[in-house]
């Protein structure tokens, strides 16, 4: 793992907005996991204030609450839309979105991994943390090898996530996500974490044992996973010298 720690969101979002950038500019038909939620918000508006070429990539998102209507504020349609594909010039049949309506559940997520594999393979995948270590709606105790499944959400992750629907009450109990094995076969992990909220977790996952118990432990065993954290969510990592000396004397072709 390659640990990012930046003194400000901003200029963490900046350092992940150059990576995908470059892979855009060196493979224009990149296949990228996508991830939604408050986190990945600033990277999204600044790689549309980039104004880089989507015509040619294709992507897969992470995950879908179950039974909430495409057109619901809500839902992760209506977020990717919202907040990325419609202001970039991405061919709206290179999008794939966990279809939470779909009829045969478990046929669609088998389906879409056929889908992944069919496009190649995930060049790169975003991701966000839970404050209990989530990735994706992997939840603690989650398989390290699982496959795109529907999961049902724990009391956590619905009570973190009842601030986007207005209650508890209304937050959906199941969603299809991708599973940590198909994250992990992902060429390049990306993922971002902000506020001092998310830095149990963050420690935990990068200098802790690799356990279901914080799922995004895991990315130990990845052989190309970044980290960009702003300051506050690199608050409780015992060897953050360490990772700043080691980025800021990064060779220059290593450079983004």
């Amino acid at each position: 793992m390659e640990i990012i720690i930046q003194p400000t969101t901003e200029a963490a979002v900046s350092v992940a907005a150059r990576i995908i950038a470059r892979l855009l500019h060196d493979k224009p038909d990149a296949v990228l996991g996508l991830a939604t939620g408050s986190t990945p918000l600033p990277l999204y508006q600044a790689l549309i204030a980039m104004n880089l070429d989507w015509s040619k990539v294709t992507t897969f998102n992470l995950d879908e609450y179950i039974g909430l209507p495409r057109a619901h504020p809500q839902s992760y349609h209506s977020f990717m839309w919202e907040n990325l594909f419609q202001h970039i010039n991405i061919p709206k049949e290179n999008v794939h979105i966990p279809d939470g309506h779909a009829p045969d559940i478990p046929k669609f997520c088998s389906d879409y991994e056929i889908k992944i594999h069919e496009a190649g393979g995930i060049d790169l995948q975003l991701l966000g943390i839970g404050t209990d270590g989530h990735i994706g709606f992997n939840e603690p105790t989650s398989s390290l090898t699982s496959r795109t499944r529907i999961k049902t959400l724990t009391q956590q992750t619905c009570a973190d996530n009842a601030r986007f629907f207005g209650s508890e009450r209304e937050v959906p109990h199941h969603v299809i996500t991708m599973g940590i094995g198909t994250i992990m076969e992902a060429r390049q992990i990306l993922l971002l974490a902000f506020g001092c909220q998310k830095a149990r977790a963050v420690a935990e996952a990068i200098e802790g044992p690799i356990t279901s118990m914080n799922p995004a432990s895991v990315l130990q065993m990845h052989q190309t996973a970044k980290v960009c954290l702003d300051e506050a969510a690199a608050a409780k990592l015992q060897r953050a010298d360490y990772f700043r000396w080691v980025y800021d004397h990064k060779p220059e072709w290593q450079d983004f």
